[in-house]
């Protein structure tokens, strides 16, 4: 894989992606505990009632801490510039080592991209942290493998 600005724009596009649908699922799922919340009854058995609403509390709170992570992705995100040629690795970089290719942004899988698989990595990641300053023909070592650092993007 050759570095240029169009696979960077490429893969920045994919993590937005990713994270927006990270938003929505969330904000779809606090909406919908919040409705269920909502059409509860208050029953004979008063219990039932006061469960199913602490359930739903609960549910909320998680999908709302959630979404509050996926908004600091998406402002991480915000801060890259997919035109910007990295001398080091820092955030936005694309990185081609002998063992595989890495975009420095946000945690979000991997991608197929012209026929390479490219992993998507957050700087404050073990992995992100290993990688964070070193420029080309640096060497770094991970849990026993040796990568070396081919091209920087």
């Amino acid at each position: 894989m050759t570095i240029d600005d169009s696979s960077k724009r490429d893969l920045l596009l994919y993590c937005q992606q990713y994270v927006s649908e990270r938003i929505s699922r969330f904000s779809n799922a606090i909406a919908s505990a919040q409705t269920d919340a909502n059409k509860e009854t208050k029953s004979s058995a008063g219990d039932k009632h006061e469960t199913s609403r602490a359930m739903a509390q609960l549910e909320t709170e998680n999908n709302s801490k959630h979404l509050n992570e996926a908004h600091k992705l998406k402002a991480t995100l915000g801060q890259i510039d997919p035109d910007k040629k990295c001398e080091y690795i820092e955030l936005g970089a694309l990185v081609r080592t002998d063992k595989g290719n890495y975009f420095i942004s946000v945690s979000a899988g991997s991608v197929d991209i012209l026929g390479e698989l490219v992993y998507f990595v957050s700087v404050a990641s073990p992995i992100g942290q290993h990688f964070l300053g070193k420029k080309v023909g640096d060497g770094i070592n991970i849990n026993g493998q040796n990568y070396t650092i081919q091209e920087i993007g």
